[in-house]
């Protein structure tokens, strides 16, 4: 494949799993959403399908990495670093937009949230309960849990832990089931096999720290957030933004490295 097809095909795909994952927490925290409350079940299958969507749509042109942890992962095992910027750079990019069209889509129901006083604070609000609970938090915005993750509990050791355990467990998935014949990228049988196990994690390990287990899906919605012409949107959090990059990264890591002893 060429480098053009690489980054067309992780910028449309990477887009796409934004937007439908971003989509749904938009769905279950804005307010004047059909689906506001749904839960974290809702979120966790959105991301699933959001993975599954993403994935069969960018396969045939760059083999549907989506992710700096797989594609790092990827290189490592391969010993092929050329197309590892390239992988990089589109799911940067698309991860951007998709963040920007959630924007889009959701239009009125950002501004009717961000103007709603009990939420966001002012004269007349009620106490911090009625509050979303990324407002309360040091740095981050009423409505950026929409665009990247945020921590429950803010413990440097364990935030960054769960997001390589959370990590390794995907990209091992995908490197043992996941892949296609010439183990470039997923296959059609691998799309689904890591969409289901995209639920798994989000279920199992997910409360913690929201579960970004993917740097680009968390920094370029970040970026996106923070340029955004969002009313009382908050700040973006830039002091916890390095734990779902660099955590993600050694968590693929580690998952090529058990690969090569183990599998390979």
């Amino acid at each position: 494949m060429s480098s053009s097809d690489i980054f067309i095909g992780e910028t449309i795909g990477t887009a796409i799993l934004i937007l439908l994952g971003a989509g749904v927490c938009a769905a279950v925290t804005l307010k004047a959403s059909k689906a506001r409350n749904a839960g974290w079940l809702a979120i966790t299958f959105g991301w699933g399908f959001a993975v599954l969507t993403a994935v069969y749509t960018s396969a045939p042109l760059s083999g549907a990495h989506l992710n700096p942890a797989v594609t790092l992962a990827i290189a490592i095992k391969d010993g092929d670093w050329s197309n590892v910027p390239t992988y990089w750079a589109g799911q940067m990019l698309g991860a951007m937009i998709g963040a920007a069209l959630v924007w889009v889509a959701y239009y009125g129901q950002f501004h009717a949230h961000l103007t709603d006083r009990e939420i966001v604070g002012g004269p007349g609000a009620q106490g911090t309960k009625a509050k979303a609970v990324e407002a309360q938090e040091a740095g981050a915005g009423p409505v950026l849990g929409i665009f990247s993750t945020g921590p429950e509990i803010r413990n440097v050791f364990q935030n960054l832990a769960t997001e390589i355990i959370g990590t390794l467990v995907l990209v091992l998935a995908v490197l043992t089931q996941g892949l296609n014949d010439s183990g470039k990228g997923l296959g059609t049988l691998g799309a689904l096999i890591t969409a289901l196990v995209v639920v798994s994690i989000g279920l199992s390990l997910g409360g913690p720290t929201g579960y970004a287990i993917n740097p680009a899906r968390d920094l370029g919605p970040r970026i996106t957030h923070a340029l955004l012409p969002l009313p009382n949107k908050g700040g973006s959090d830039w002091s916890y933004a390095w734990i779902p990059v660099v955590g993600p990264l050694i968590g693929g890591a580690f998952a090529a490295g058990i690969y090569k002893l183990a599998f390979a």
